[in-house]
């Protein structure tokens, strides 16, 4: 039985249903004028909130019953200095003996993986200038005023010169949430981890006081550079905290800690998923330099999933956005992996035989920090009582009714009619998302009542909005509609890689896109018309993942051609683009470090650092953190500190003053 005495879809819908209500319902009081009564108003959350306590997992994000107080506006997107990468990941002893391996005689600190928001703080001349969370690894969201009054563990001052920035989690400690809950037993929080991003979303960080966040530090960068380059060292001296930093001189030992780590998990006061491993020296660390996603000097060790046992009262067939049915199991509620789970992944009809699984069983769940949790097999079928239902896969879409096929040796079902009302839907939520084209003021709900009324059926549709148009539904507002309107149109310069993810392409993948905007394809029907060898000869594209761009791309071109129509751009972004080398580039080949305050000669203003740094790498460089023995060249600015300069002098790397670099690259046309 789904739990709240809904059907799993039904409650899917009227927990979105609610959640755009009182988005709509807030807008309207705090701006003078109630769409309804007090009790009306409350009657709306009493029922949000209950069937969010009865299916957690479906809570919404954001989930408006955390955001409380008035509307703001949105907290504006801050650029990072450098990107906030994810970690290589290891689950195996080997793994880690092969990171010590690669990193001969270098110390190496390993911490707990801790499971909650990422932040970078900047501070300049020793005052806490800015909070910015991870967001896309690229861009996060300034919350330097929530950080400031939510959190502990971040010192409004640094002693420190110049600029600095600490990376770190801010989570929710095990005992805040749970003294929480205990005083707010009406209105309790999910897990902490949800609970401390919904606390740094907040709009007035008064009303959510209670919810005292703890920054852990993890990261550190300074300029000028200081003096301490053991990382746990450097972060205590500025007076931040870390998760239980511990040195280890070889992977034996590391291997030890994270043991430790693991056994004692439970019996710590906030979550994790696993442990951290990094270079202890900063220097090193910086000196290891990046892959495409992954900083080279640490690594990830997952952890084991959790398993708890539950009943499995019903599997229900999901319609996904490429026609995929998959099958999903809905559990009796059980607390595993540090949330409550009802609803868990079962693959496909041949794990479903391969574990023997039947309705009514006895399951194992397994979940590990966020990954989708799935049922792992029956507890023991010879427990059974006779009562247990086989799984039957449908012979037709739940959506449309028509045939489904099976492809791939697992069995897997596909509904290919390319106008099934669930795809569709899926499609056009898809397109909407933060990964593509952000189209963020319009939720899955209305995207379904839109897409039912025959208003939305492709993207394109949705440029073809009015305000006027979306008057006519119930329960949108003047505000709700203009906000709508207003972030369709900021979508339009979505661009080809975002496009191309929105498009929800069969093997396509992020990565995919990403890597078509670096080998040089100027938009979406250039990629069409490329052909499969031309799009094989891109760096791991392969044969299956170039067929199904070809096959999508020319069954969509006319799709294409309705988005160009109304204003929306198919091109490659610049911020997607490698950096355009100039011809008789001065700095090919080099490695540089630039250091100090950077102004333009020609007006004498300032500029900021990454900026003259996306131009020395179009003068063909490569940009480098630290100063090492791979560095060719230091480039000085003003107010240069001693410690880059005297490394360069040590290692006797050339020291030249911005202003010849800037005259290069004047000259070569880069500027």
């Amino acid at each position: 039985m789904v739990p709240g005495n809904l059907c799993p879809v039904n409650a899917r819908d009227r927990i979105q249903e609610l959640a755009d209500q009182i988005v709509v319902l807030r807008d309207a009081y705090y701006r003078g004028s109630p769409k309804v009564a007090d009790a009306d108003y409350d009657a709306i959350e009493d029922e949000l909130r209950g069937l969010i306590e009865a299916n957690p997992e479906l809570a919404p994000d954001p989930n408006p019953l955390e955001q409380v107080g008035a509307p703001a506006i949105l907290h504006s997107p801050i650029r990072h200095s450098r990107p906030m990468l994810s970690l290589e990941k290891a689950t195996k002893p080997e793994q880690v003996e092969a990171f010590f391996a690669r990193f001969p005689g270098q110390p190496v600190v390993v911490m707990p993986k801790l499971d909650g928001l990422s932040l970078a703080l900047v501070y300049e001349n020793g005052r806490l200038a800015r909070a910015v969370t991870r967001g896309d690894g690229t861009t996060g969201d300034d919350v330097t005023m929530l950080v400031r009054a939510l959190t502990d563990g971040v010192p409004d001052k640094v002693d420190a010169p110049g600029r600095v920035e600490v990376r770190g989690e801010a989570v929710m400690l095990r005992s805040t949430f749970a003294a929480y809950n205990k005083v707010h037993p009406d209105k309790p929080l999910i897990n902490p981890r949800n609970a401390a991003a919904g606390t740094l979303r907040a709009k007035d960080p008064a009303t959510v006081a209670e919810r005292r966040l703890q920054f852990f530090a993890f990261d550190l960068s300074t300029e000028p550079e200081s003096a301490e380059t053991d990382l746990d060292g450097a972060l205590r001296t500025l007076g931040f905290a870390a998760a239980d930093m511990r040195h280890c001189e070889d992977a034996e030992a590391a291997q030890a800690v994270i043991t430790t780590i693991e056994q004692q998990r439970n019996e710590l006061d906030y979550d994790l998923d696993g442990a951290v491993l990094r270079l202890a020296d900063r220097d090193a660390y910086a000196a290891a330099g990046t892959r495409s996603s992954s900083p080279r000097g640490a690594l990830a060790f997952k952890f084991a999933a959790e398993e708890k046992t539950t009943v499995l009262a019903d599997v229900v067939w999901d319609v996904g956005k490429t026609g995929k049915i998959a099958p999903v199991a809905w559990l009796e509620p059980v607390f595993v992996g540090g949330g409550t789970v009802t609803r868990a992944t079962l693959a496909n009809q041949e794990v479903i035989k391969a574990r023997g699984i039947k309705i009514g069983d006895t399951v194992l769940v397994r979940r590990a920090g966020d990954v989708i949790p799935f049922v792992a097999g029956v507890l023991d079928a010879a427990k059974r009582t006779g009562e247990e239902r086989e799984i039957v896969p449908p012979s037709v879409c739940p959506s449309c009714e028509e045939p489904l096929t099976e492809q791939g040796n697992s069995r897997e079902l596909f509904c290919t009619n390319v106008a099934c009302p669930a795809q569709t839907v899926r499609r056009l939520i898809h397109w909407s998302s933060r990964a593509a084209a952000d189209i963020d003021a319009i939720g899955g709900v209305w995207i379904e009542r839109l897409a039912e009324a025959g208003i939305l059926e492709h993207p394109s549709d949705f440029y073809r909005l009015t305000k006027e148009k979306l008057l006519e539904f119930d329960r949108i507002g003047e505000i709700s509609a203009t906000r709508m309107i207003e972030s369709i149109d900021a979508s339009r310069a979505v661009g080809l890689r975002r496009a191309l993810i929105g498009l929800a392409i069969p093997m396509a993948s992020e990565g995919t896109a990403a890597r078509l905007c670096r080998a040089g394809f100027g938009s979406l029907e250039a990629v069409a018309d490329a052909g499969e060898e031309g799009l094989v000869a891109v760096e791991d594209i392969g044969p299956k993942v170039a067929a199904s761009l070809i096959e999508h791309l020319t069954r969509l071109r006319p799709e294409l051609e309705r988005l160009r129509e109304v204003g929306v751009s198919l091109d490659v972004r610049e911020e997607d683009l490698p950096p355009v080398v100039s011809a008789g580039a001065p700095l090919e080949g080099k490695t540089v470090v630039v250091t100090g305050s950077i102004s333009d000669p020609r007006s004498g203003e300032k500029v900021p650092r990454p900026t003259f740094q996306r131009l020395c790498e179009r003068a063909g460089a490569t940009i480098a953190s630290s100063v090492s023995a791979n560095t060719d060249m230091l480039i000085t600015g003003a107010d240069v500190g001693a410690s880059k300069l005297t490394k360069a002098e040590k290692l006797e790397v050339e020291v030249v003053d911005q202003s010849v670099i800037w005259g290069q690259l004047i000259e070569a046309g880069v500027v």
